[in-house]
C-alpha cells in the first residue's frame, strides 16, 4: 500500500528533495533527531577515516557532532539502539522485535542443535553479565567445560549473533570495538507487540519518508511528508554506508553517478581506490575523493582525488578539523 497524497517529481526535483530528507541540506539538529528521520545507522568495522556511524552523522552535522554523545545515547540514555550491524531509535523497537521472532524461527534448528552451549551462554549471562564474548569463554575453561567443536571464540561470537538476532541477548556496550553482552530481557524495554505484517507496513513507509523519493516504473514519486527547496551550497563527503548513495542503482538513475566500494575488488581493477567517498555540493554528487586518516600521526592524508574537486578542500578542511587531525597531506 502506497502512502496517500505521493505525487510525481521530476528528476531535478527528486534530487533535492532526497537530499534535504536525508537532512543533507544543512538541516540536521542533533544526533539524536537526525538518527530518527534517517532512520538507522550501519555499522561497520571498516574505517579508513571514521566508523561509518559517525562519519555519515559528520555529514549532517559537522564539527557539531560529539561521538560521545552517540554513546551516551545508546548506553546511558538508551534512546537509540544497536541490533544486527545496525543503530536504530529505541522507538523502532517494536518492529525490530517483530523481526526478531520472525528470525526466532529460522534459527531454531542452529539453538536445537546446540541446546547445552545455548543454555550456557544465557545462564553466564544470567549470573555475570554484562560480559564480553571471550570473557564467557575464560569462564568455561577456567570451570573445566566439557569442549566441543563450538566452544571458542568463532563459535561464541556466532552463538551471541544468532541469540542477538533471536532477540534472546543484547548488545549493551561497548569496550574499545568489543561488543558487550547481557540477557535481552534486562536490556530492552517492554513494547507493544506487532504483527509482522504490520511492522513490515511501517518500516516501508518510514523507509520511504526518510530517503523523501522512490522510482517507480521510470517515475520519481515523492514522499507525502517530503518537502522541496533551494538546497544551500555545501560541500562535504558521504560514507559508503550513507542512505544517500547507498541504494547504488537508484544513486545512478538520480545523478548519473555510479558509485561502488572497491575495497573487495582487486587493487589492479580498481577504477579509483580502496575505499572512496562521494563528493557532495549542494544537492550535486559530483566527485570523489579517497582521504585516510591515520590516528597516531594524525594525519589526513588525500590518496586521489576524481571528477569535480573544486569543492574538495573545503569538504576536507572540514573533516580534518572534526577529525583533530595536525595536518593534511596530498
Amino acid at each position: 500500500m502506497h502512502p496517500a497524497g505521493e505525487t510525481e517529481v521530476s528528476r531535478e526535483e527528486a534530487r533535492r528533495i532526497a537530499v534535504r530528507a536525508q537532512l543533507l541540506d544543512g538541516s540536521a539538529k542533533g544526533v539524536l533527531e537526525t538518527v530518527r528521520q534517517l532512520g538507522y545507522l550501519q555499522i561497520d568495522p571498516i574505517s579508513t577515516v571514521a566508523p561509518p556511524q559517525h562519519l555519515v552523522l559528520w555529514s549532517r552535522l559537522g564539527g557539531a557532532f560529539d561521538r560521545a554523545e552517540l554513546d551516551r545515547l545508546l548506553w546511558e540514555e538508551r534512546k537509540l539502539v544497536e541490533w544486527r550491524a545496525f543503530i536504530w531509535p529505541i522507538e523502532d523497537l517494536p518492529l525490530l522485535r517483530a523481526r526478531m521472532r520472525r528470525r526466532s524461527s529460522r534459527g531454531l534448528e542452529y539453538v536445537r542443535e546446540h541446546a547445552s552451549f545455548r543454555r550456557y551462554v544465557l545462564r553466564e549471562l544470567e549470573r555475570r553479565g554484562p560480559l564480553l564474548s571471550r570473557e564467557i569463554d575464560t569462564h568455561a575453561s577456567r570451570r573445566g567445560a566439557e569442549r566441543h567443536d563450538w566452544w571458542g571464540s568463532r563459535q561464541m561470537g556466532l552463538m551471541l549473533e544468532v541469540l542477538a538476532a533471536r532477540g534472546e541477548v543484547a548488545i549493551v556496550g561497548r569496550r574499545g570495538k568489543q561488543r558487550v553482552w547481557d540477557l535481552a530481557a534486562r536490556w530492552y524495554p517492554e513494547t507493544e507487540t506487532l504483527p509482522w505484517p504490520e511492522a513490515e507496513r511501517l518500516h516501508a513507509e518510514r523507509r520511504f519518508r526518510a530517503l523523501g523519493v522512490r522510482s517507480e516504473k521510470g517515475r520519481w514519486l515523492a514522499h507525502p511528508d517530503a518537502t522541496d527547496g533551494a538546497v544551500p551550497d555545501r560541500a562535504t563527503l558521504l560514507s559508503p554506508f550513507d542512505r544517500l548513495i547507498h541504494d547504488r542503482a537508484r544513486t545512478h538513475a538520480l545523478w548519473d553517478f555510479f558509485y561502488r566500494l572497491e575495497m573487495y575488488v582487486p587493487k589492479a581493477k580498481r577504477e579509483y581506490g580502496y575505499y572512496v567517498l562521494p563528493l557532495l555540493v549542494g544537492d550535486e554528487l559530483v566527485g570523489r575523493a579517497e582521504p585516510v586518516f591515520d590516528t597516531k600521526t594524525r594525519t589526513l592524508r588525500l590518496l586521489g582525488a576524481w571528477g569535480d574537486t573544486s569543492r574538495l578542500d573545503e569538504a576536507v578542511r572540514g573533516l580534518a578539523a572534526w577529525l583533530g587531525a595536525d595536518r593534511v597531506v596530498g
